[in-house]
């Protein structure tokens, strides 16, 4: 059956809510046993708890993937419970706002930490695995912001983001020969609890409008997109990205 995870192994990080609940949630979906990586437990177990009332398998790593001894410790928890791994998912982000003359040492370390930084980290933690095992699936969340467009006040972020667009392709090439493929999606905007915590019903209307699907996406439509690249239908794809936006970075016709 086409991009089934049955019998594989992942591990999911920011997998709380928004894109990482949804990531994790179809992923268990589609059979595989799940590691819920995230900060807040409160947010981990209700999406550990959402799988198992569907009958898939998830557990819980209440952990800060920004710091190194945590992300060690979330792969040591997975191999530990399952035996193997067989997928990742870095998803997990830190977005904060300020001016590039404005910025605190102490929020650029937390965002480069968690967003750039961890996908060294765990790609490290995990690619002895791979080889043992024959190979493997290295995926990671980037963003429009910054591959493709800017915000103001989001330089820090849309760097980390460009970062792993440029980390991919020369992880894809090292590691191509032992079976790992390396890849990201790049996801417009998308309907988060975040999302609706920092805007308003008006303006979230203003912002479908001008997307060219006329509507804003939800995390299973970059969740699905992960699953593709997860299975061994994607198997001779590596160092890509996929925007999954609803056109929101295509220019309009005629321009």
């Amino acid at each position: 059956m086409f991009g089934r995870l049955d019998d594989r192994v992942a591990i999911v990080t920011g997998a709380g809510r928004g894109i990482g609940a949804g990531v994790a949630r179809v992923f268990a979906g589609a059979g595989a046993k799940v590691m819920v990586v995230t900060r807040t437990a409160t947010h981990g177990a209700a999406t550990v708890g959402a799988i198992e009332r569907a009958g898939g398998t998830a557990a819980l790593c209440a952990a800060d993937i920004g710091e190194l001894p945590n992300v060690e410790r979330a792969v040591a928890e997975t191999v530990e419970r399952w035996g193997r791994i067989d997928v990742v998912v870095h998803n997990a982000a830190a977005f904060l706002f300020g001016r590039v003359e404005e910025y605190s040492e102490d929020d650029l370390e937390t965002v480069l930490s968690v967003n750039l930084k961890a996908c060294f980290r765990l790609s490290r933690a995990v690619v002895p695995f791979f080889r043992k095992q024959g190979g493997g699936r290295l995926l990671f969340t980037s963003s429009i912001n910054g591959p493709h467009t800017v915000m103001p006040g989001t330089s820090y972020y849309a760097a980390s983001k460009g970062g792993i667009n440029t980390f991919i392709k020369a992880a894809a090439v090292e590691l191509a020969r032992d079976g790992i493929t390396v890849n990201a999606v790049e996801p417009g905007y998308i309907r988060t609890a975040a999302m609706d915590a920092q805007s308003t019903a008006e303006r979230r209307e203003r912002l479908a409008s001008a997307i060219p699907a006329g509507y804003i996406g939800d995390p299973e439509d970059i969740a699905h997109c992960m699953l593709f690249l997860a299975s061994d239908e994607a198997r001779y794809i590596t160092g890509q990205t996929i925007c999954v936006d609803g056109g929101a970075t295509l220019p309009p016709a005629g321009t």
